[in-house]
């Protein structure tokens, strides 16, 4: 058993995005709550606060409010463009899990390095886990380095790793996760980390360990929009059926 099924005490986990979509903090506070009571109310495994839509400031505060609440998912933080606070918080609030949108392949050479010895002393010091990118949406792609040398650095650098395509709500290329899963030789679990539906679940988390799932869930399934339950629900029926095949 890995980290992963460990963490969730099921197989083929659910992340669900609350990106703190709302105008001003009190708004967005409130979203993030009834976003992560439909979520959680129907299976989802795992709550990504991250500050799509926000600030950092967003992200601690529903942190705080979610952590006082029994939920029953797992609580995880994606700070974007700020790992650190992401540590600092995983450090002070329970969360089980960080997700980075890279930590391999963006970075030059040089910056790689010390990036790769930062990443390394802030993980010493929180037990979450961490789930990271490697080639991800919207990230350069800097290190010179073929992408299979790439997913091996990345892969010894977290817990499992997200696979994306090109762009958010984007199916994520199966063609791909394939090639992640061959450079691992399979020792690293790996998530969608877009574009997972309804539709396609069952056959995505045939060849993935779990899912990331934010645009989907929404009433217009655009990142932008509101989580509706029964865009949650009719996924979380589908990954049920997958989780049954494993």
């Amino acid at each position: 058993m890995n980290r992963l099924t460990e963490t969730f005490a099921t197989v083929k986990p659910i992340l669900g995005m609350l990106h703190l979509a709302g105008d001003g903090p009190a708004a967005k506070l409130a979203q993030a709550e009834e976003e992560a009571r439909i979520m959680a109310g129907e299976g989802v495994d795992g709550l990504v606060v991250e500050n799509y839509f926000g600030e950092a400031d967003d992200v601690e505060r529903v942190l705080e409010r979610l952590s006082g609440l029994d939920l029953g998912a797992r609580l995880g933080v994606n700070v974007l463009r700020d790992d650190a606070r992401a540590f600092e918080l995983a450090g002070r609030y329970p969360v089980a899990f960080i997700q980075m949108d890279s930590v391999a392949g963006h970075l030059a050479p040089d910056a790689d390095i010390v990036f790769a010895a930062d990443l390394a002393a802030r993980r010493a010091g929180v037990a979450a886990l961490l789930l990271g990118g490697v080639r991800f949406k919207y990230q350069p792609v800097l290190s010179g380095r073929p992408e299979e040398e790439d997913v091996r650095i990345g892969a010894a650098r977290c817990d499992g790793l997200v696979v994306t395509s090109d762009a958010t709500g984007q199916p994520t290329d199966m063609e791909k996760v394939a090639r992640f899963r061959a450079a691992t030789g399979g020792r690293v679990p790996l998530l969608i980390g877009a574009g997972l539906t309804e539709a396609n679940a069952v056959e995505q988390l045939a060849q993935a360990d779990g899912a990331v799932v934010g645009s989907w869930f929404k009433h217009d399934h655009k990142d932008s929009g509101r989580v509706a339950a029964a865009h949650v629900a009719g996924l979380m029926r589908a990954v049920r059926l997958a989780r049954s095949a494993a």
